[in-house]
């Protein structure tokens, strides 16, 4: 059945992304599965789409890959990247040989939104949060300015005040930007920089920022060194203290086919790969190269650099974030997986940034004027809102102004979308086709006379990974060797060889990508059997790699 083209024009409201899903299973039910995981805060149902061809094999037979979006509410292009991918896999099965692949051959769960509730408040409201409508970490809001729309256009914007204590300026090749004070300057006109919003219990005075009302961190929620929220802002009361990032752990716990994820993100441009706690050294070395080669893959797809999070993705040397969903899903599960942090607007107008987190704190005018050229060019002046005077019921005189965070900063103008999804998508499924894969390469049958046959039954991991995924998946025994049984049909019997057994792991091609020494068929191996049975008879041979597939042959003699 025909579906529509992706619509491009803006970014879905929950009601909107669950009727799609909806129609999409409608339109697909031999690929697509829905179903609900747990339900969010607000009790809003999270919904999952399992992806993968019914018709050759059962979801958790096959090598399985994750995807999610909107960890963060108002990350909103993530969801969108996600939605298209699950458009494109299911109208592209049977037209593009890579797609088709990967539905016959693999099962891809997708999450699209996981911040349910915080996104709708964002995508419905002028209001911007992190994750969860929960109150946290205070049950009510506390003493200082909150953020909220005082002057009646929809948005969040920021606030200017003339102040001679102030540390701004108009820059005077553009009075809509702001740039320093220079630290021995004086006798100009100054103004204090404020976020767009109301006093709690006002004094006439003090001005401060109220803290957070609802400063939940999904991505700090995650078992990897985690810690509390003294130390790491947005943490939670416990790892999985949340019935969003709960549901996604049950899940995960009981699909163990997984061996690697893309989680989508805002904003930066830039694929994330672990650790944020640890340095490179703390990889098994072999996992650090094949994190780098597919980080190139993705490079090459999509034009993002591939980069650690803890070197090159923080804004201080003594400072790392703890209880990230990367980390954990690597270090626990030996998953290969990135946060891509997608869009990014001064990169968009031409930006060459030295480093991607600090460059929000100090950069050069040049890089804000080549910003309001790409507005006024690309734009049509829509992500920038000039400055207007406003008369601010407890502050006095202000202005009013500045970028659109949400359309244009946050997240990627809708324009950007098509190329953004289109770029993702061939990445996500690239690195989902990199997961191992278990095949039958041969069974030979020999018979012995009389009643006595040989059986030789050769397997083969035809993917890139090893059946055991990473060496930290090893190392942490997270994966089961393959088993492999005899199933007995009547009348025939084992004379030789074990009805059920475990054979280990195969290696893929991965540990080949580095050296070109021989390595012989450490992607094969052979299992044998003598048994006795009459013409006719027949046995079934089943093999189950918990990461790379389960597979059977019936044979008759």
């Amino acid at each position: 059945m025909l579906v529509p083209p992706f619509d491009f024009s803006h970014y879905y409201t929950y009601e909107e992304l669950v009727k799609f899903l909806h129609q999409m299973a409608e339109s697909y039910p031999h690929l697509i599965k829905l179903e609900v995981i747990g339900q969010s805060y607000a009790k809003r149902d999270i919904w999952l789409a399992t992806l993968t061809s019914q018709d050759s094999g059962l979801p958790l037979e096959k090598p399985g890959y994750w995807i999610d979006g909107n960890t963060h509410a108002g990350e909103v292009t993530g969801s969108a990247i996600v939605l298209y991918i699950i458009h494109h896999l299911l109208t592209q099965y049977k037209q593009d040989p890579q797609v088709t692949r990967l539905l016959n051959d693999y099962t891809v769960y997708v999450l699209p939104r996981i911040a349910v509730d915080g996104a709708e408040k964002y995508l419905t409201t002028p209001y911007r949060l992190r994750s969860s409508i929960r109150p946290y970490p205070y049950s009510e809001g506390r003493e200082g300015l909150y953020l909220e729309d005082i002057n009646g256009d929809g948005l969040i914007l920021q606030m200017r005040l003339k102040d001679d204590c102030g540390g701004w300026k108009v820059a005077p090749e553009d009075p809509r930007i702001m740039i320093p004070r220079e630290p021995d300057e004086f006798g100009g006109t100054y103004y204090t920089l404020l976020p767009e919003g109301l006093i709690r219990n006002y004094d006439g005075y003090n001005v401060k920022l109220a803290p957070t009302y609802e400063g939940l961190d999904f991505n700090r929620n995650y078992p990897a060194e985690w810690v509390p929220e003294g130390e790491q802002k947005g943490a939670g009361s416990f790892p999985f203290s949340e019935p969003e990032t709960r549901a996604e752990a049950e899940f995960w716990s009981q699909h163990p086919n997984i061996n690697g994820f893309m989680t989508y993100h805002t904003s930066g441009a830039v694929i994330l790969r672990p650790y944020s706690t640890e340095p490179d050294d703390h990889f098994p070395y072999e996992d650090l190269e094949i994190y780098q080669l597919i980080g190139e893959k993705g490079t090459n797809l999509t034009g993002y650099e591939c980069v650690s999070v803890y070197h090159d993705f923080r804004d201080h040397p003594t400072k790392v974030t703890h209880g990230a969903m990367d980390d954990y899903c690597y270090d626990h599960f030996g998953w290969f997986g990135f946060t891509v942090e997608l869009w990014d607007a001064p990169t968009q107008a031409g930006v060459k940034k030295e480093h991607y987190v600090k460059w929000d704190d100090r950069h050069p005018l040049s890089d804000d004027l080549k910003l309001m050229q790409w507005n006024d060019e690309k734009l049509a002046g829509k992500g920038f809102i000039p400055w207007q005077p406003f008369q601010h019921p407890q502050l006095g005189e202000v202005e009013i102004g500045g970028w659109n965070f949400k359309q244009v900063w946050q997240n990627a103008p809708v324009e950007y979308l098509p190329e953004l999804c289109e770029k993702q998508c061939r990445f996500a499924i690239s690195h989902a086709l990199m997961c191992p894969r278990l095949a039958i390469a041969r069974t030979d049958l020999t018979h012995h006379g009389g009643d006595i046959y040989h059986l030789v039954l050769q397997l083969e991991n035809q993917g890139f990974l090893p059946t055991y995924t990473s060496e930290k998946a090893r190392k942490r025994k997270s994966v089961q060797p393959i088993q492999v049984s005899l199933s007995l049909g009547e009348g025939v019997s084992l004379v030789s060889g074990e009805k059920e057994q475990e054979i280990g792991h195969l290696e893929g091609r991965s540990n080949k990508a580095f050296s070109n020494v021989a390595k012989g068929y450490d992607y094969r191996c052979t299992v044998e059997w003598v048994i006795k049975g009459v013409s006719g008879s027949e046995i079934e041979v089943i093999a189950k790699a918990q990461r790379a597939g389960t597979v059977r042959k019936k044979i008759s003699f």
